[in-house]
């Protein structure tokens, strides 16, 4: 976030802002009155009914926001996704923004909040970034019921023969609590359970989490949660909700969660708000379910997905655009000067100081990323967030290496100025979206095995040289063959501030091997997890976590969220 003495924060501009009755919101994309499902004034969830009475209507472009590898400097692809969002409904395009819902863990952490920012937010940023309409709730209690439904049939006889030593599913609760990683639970003597060790993870890097962003109908969203491996019996077979017979049950808690959120942006754009995995451990998208009925309600939906090209957008179009059929029609890589020179070797508390050396050093990362969108066949545009901080000589050379590089750029100025700061970017979008240059294909076909599918998005997306894989993970490949699940996608499980799987590495690292130590079964949400280098399911807070700077007045009003 851009600071000085005489700007506002994030939460003072969305606090300010007028916002429109949800219905006038909704009354903008020729929405049904009984397709609407007020939850307050300026919140809505839509029935999935629009979707069966808008199926041969033809699709809105699709617009994927992506990014250069992260830093504590922060790249607001979320503010450039909401600001695009904006720009292209003030030029006159009916326009629609697909985000996922921020997750408490990180709010309350050490990101704070994940509305977008400046003037370029969606709103009402407090409700989105704390409970919103409690969709992450109920997949929280969902993941736990089928955790205690679990434990209950291992209690009350374990007909189906279950090894309590390779029960594989966790709980989860959506909060950063490393104390939580691994404990034991069942003691207290016979009428309390059986003992044995489990663990929690975070409610996002749930699957059923992922399954919830890629079902496509409450149907749909049954028969994936019936295929989620839960355990292993004694013969070592797996053993799934199906077995329990509780996926009805499941489908119950998640059937007014499973509708998208309708809310609006500080200049009023539509915008669904649906979902939220982490793309670090999950696939980083928001539902299929919003990402589809945007694409019917508007003309173009401006999507993001987690962290950089290497990971969300890697997964959006080997993963969600596969499942979901959906070919998008470009994507925007975003970048900061500042994000550019800590990948140059500058420390953070030096980016304010002028250093075009170590910018011109970073770019390496940049250069990597379109890469890796232009493996894919897209159309791209490098959008430039622009900082009060940057100084003309380094946004020239940013602009300069563009240019060299065939690289369409715009410099945007969506955190200050909202859509009218997205204009150029907007701009650029349509141009390159009606240029038709786009051949988009998957980097790998499910049915080539696992090895090569890992070996595929390690070379191809992150450039390492090789891939090692642990004894355990070699196992398991042989085990899931004999299962039949390796035709599957995989999801890569990796750090995100390093193409490389140590986050240390900053920059374009080469010459590096990528380990996988072990496979994660997904059936459910239909992809394998690969787990890399010593990413958590479970994070931490950090020394000074967001939470001790957030309050509430006496009248209700958030205070410290950012």
């Amino acid at each position: 976030m851009k600071t000085t003495t005489n700007v506002k924060s994030d939460l003072q501009i969305a606090q300010e802002a007028t916002m429109k009755p949800i219905k006038e919101i909704a009354s903008q994309l020729d929405l049904l009155e009984e397709e609407i499902e007020p939850y307050g004034h300026y919140k809505a969830k839509l029935s999935l009914s629009v979707m069966d009475r808008l199926q041969a209507k033809k699709d809105g472009k699709v617009i994927l926001v992506t990014a250069i590898s992260p830093t504590p400097a922060g790249e607001g692809k979320s503010t450039v996704t909401v600001g695009l969002g904006q720009a292209l409904h003030k030029i006159g395009k009916k326009s629609m923004i697909a985000m996922r819902e921020p997750s408490l863990g990180p709010v309350m952490g050490i990101k704070g909040g994940a509305a977008g920012g400046g003037f370029s937010q969606v709103l009402p940023m407090e409700d989105i970034n704390l409970h919103f309409t409690g969709d992450l709730h109920a997949i929280t209690t969902t993941n736990n019921a089928l955790a205690a439904l679990l434990d209950n049939h291992i209690h009350q006889g374990n007909e189906l023969k279950i090894d309590t030593r390779k029960i594989t599913w966790k709980r989860v609760v959506d909060l950063n609590d490393r104390a939580l990683r691994q404990v034991v639970i069942g003691l207290g003597g016979p009428i309390q359970g059986v003992p044995r060790e489990d663990g929690f993870d975070i409610t996002v890097a749930s699957e059923i989490m992922a399954i919830f962003c890629l079902a496509t109908d409450l149907s749909d969203l049954k028969r994936r949660l019936s295929r989620i491996v839960v355990a292993y019996n004694v013969n070592n077979e797996p053993v799934t909700v199906k077995d329990l017979g509780v996926e009805g049950a499941l489908t119950l808690l998640l059937k007014e969660a499973i509708k998208p959120n309708l809310v609006q942006t500080l200049e009023h754009t539509p915008a669904l708000i649906h979902g939220g995995p982490f793309a670090n451990i999950a696939h980083g998208c928001n539902s299929v379910i919003a990402t589809k009925m945007a694409a019917k309600l508007a003309d173009y939906v401006v999507t993001e997905a987690g962290f950089g090209a290497d990971l969300g957008a890697e997964k959006f179009l080997n993963i969600k655009a596969r499942m979901a059929n959906i070919k998008p029609d470009a994507v925007v890589v975003v970048a900061t000067i500042r994000a550019l020179k800590m990948h140059g070797g500058v420390d953070k508390a030096n980016l304010a100081e002028e250093n075009v050396s170590a910018l011109k050093a970073g770019m390496a990362n940049l250069q990597k990323h379109i890469e890796t969108v232009q493996a894919f066949g897209l159309p791209y545009v490098v959008a430039i967030n622009h900082f009060i901080t940057d100084t003309e000589a380094e946004v020239e050379a940013l602009m300069e290496w563009c240019e060299q590089h065939h690289a369409p750029v715009a410099l945007t100025e969506v955190w200050e100025k909202g859509g009218e700061g997205g204009q150029a970017l907007a701009e650029r979008v349509l141009d390159v979206i009606e240029k038709g240059e786009n051949h988009f294909a998957p980097l790998y076909e499910v049915s080539d095995s696992i090895p090569v599918k890992v070996e595929m998005i390690a070379k191809k997306v992150y450039g390492a040289s090789s891939v090692d894989f642990t004894p355990k993970a070699l196992k398991q490949m042989e085990q899931f063959e004999k299962l039949g699940w390796d035709n599957l996608p995989i999801c890569m499980a990796k750090t995100q501030y390093s193409l490389s799987d140590d986050q240390t590495k900053l920059g374009r690292p080469t010459n590096f091997t990528i380990t996988i130590r072990e496979f994660r079964p997904s059936l459910g949400a239909g992809f394998l997890v690969a787990l890399t280098g010593a990413i958590m399911t479970m994070p931490g807070l950090p020394k000074t976590p967001a939470a001790l700077k957030m309050d509430v007045d006496e009248n209700g009003q958030a205070l410290g969220i950012f």
